[in-house]
């Protein structure tokens, strides 16, 4: 246990003299911001094309905004965040891989199995914090300019989204076992992703696949109902858990 803990810090330690807590502690800051502010200043850019737009024939009516304009613009910009947070995070193991620094630590005794466990939760860890600072800093706008309750089962939605980045770290680190440079660990972890997003286009199949938990906006109008979910909830958290069970052999004969 005094290893483990002694590599999780490690890893910490790591993250912030890399500078990457703070850059994506910087993006989930903007992100955050940005989504009550354009839903804030979307009358008034209206407002400013009105006349050119009448010139086109197209009659511009009055805009009301509202939380929910808010809602919407946060789970159209947190994929972006989640792209970020990848491009940032993916290389936690190959870059050890490539620097020979891991098989330092493990001729000092340390294990393998340890090694996959500390990494995974700290990728797990900043994911949290990145995601719900976003999530906080929204809702505070929010708050300050509407009122959240008109969204319908906003925490459900939003748990959901944060357990669609949880299935997306579970790949990274089952590709990172299986791996051994960054570009195939995003090739395996945007391949996955995108075969996920087009089967679930498909009626019906679509309900059961990680990529129907990022349909937020139809949780929030009240359109869909939390029991939809519930299906490709269970198979997103029984995806997480095979792969990180996979990644622990895989990754325990893998040669460094």
């Amino acid at each position: 246990m005094k290893s483990l803990i002694a590599f999780t810090k490690k890893e910490f330690l790591a993250q912030f003299r890399s500078g990457k807590i703070f850059f994506l502690g910087g993006i989930a800051l903007l992100v955050g911001i940005m989504n009550p502010a354009i839903a804030k200043l979307t009358p008034w850019i209206f407002d400013l094309l009105k006349e050119a737009l009448e010139e086109t024939g197209m009659v511009i009516t009055e805009i009301n905004v509202s939380a929910l304009d808010s809602w919407v613009q946060f789970f159209k910009n947190i994929p972006m965040a989640l792209i970020a947070f990848v491009l940032f995070q993916s290389n936690i193991f190959t870059k050890e891989y490539s620097s020979g620094t891991l098989i330092l630590s493990l001729t000092k005794g340390l294990e393998r199995n340890k090694v996959l466990v500390s990494k995974a939760a700290v990728l797990a860890l900043f994911w949290t914090a990145f995601y719900w600072l976003n999530y906080m800093i929204t809702y505070g706008g929010n708050l300050f300019f509407w009122d959240n309750s008109i969204a319908s089962h906003l925490i459900f939605s939003a748990v959901l989204w944060w357990l669609f980045g949880i299935f997306v770290l579970s790949l990274i680190v089952f590709f990172s076992a299986v791996a051994k440079s960054n570009i195939m660990v995003l090739a395996g972890v945007g391949g996955s992703i995108l075969v996920s997003y087009t089967v679930g286009l498909l009626p019906k199949i679509g309900n059961f696949f990680p990529t129907k938990l990022t349909d937020g906006t139809s949780l929030i109008y009240g359109i869909s109902q939390p029991k939809d979910y519930i299906p490709a909830l269970l198979i997103t958290v029984g995806i997480c858990v095979l792969c990180f069970a996979a990644s622990i052999p895989i990754f325990n004969k893998k040669q460094l």
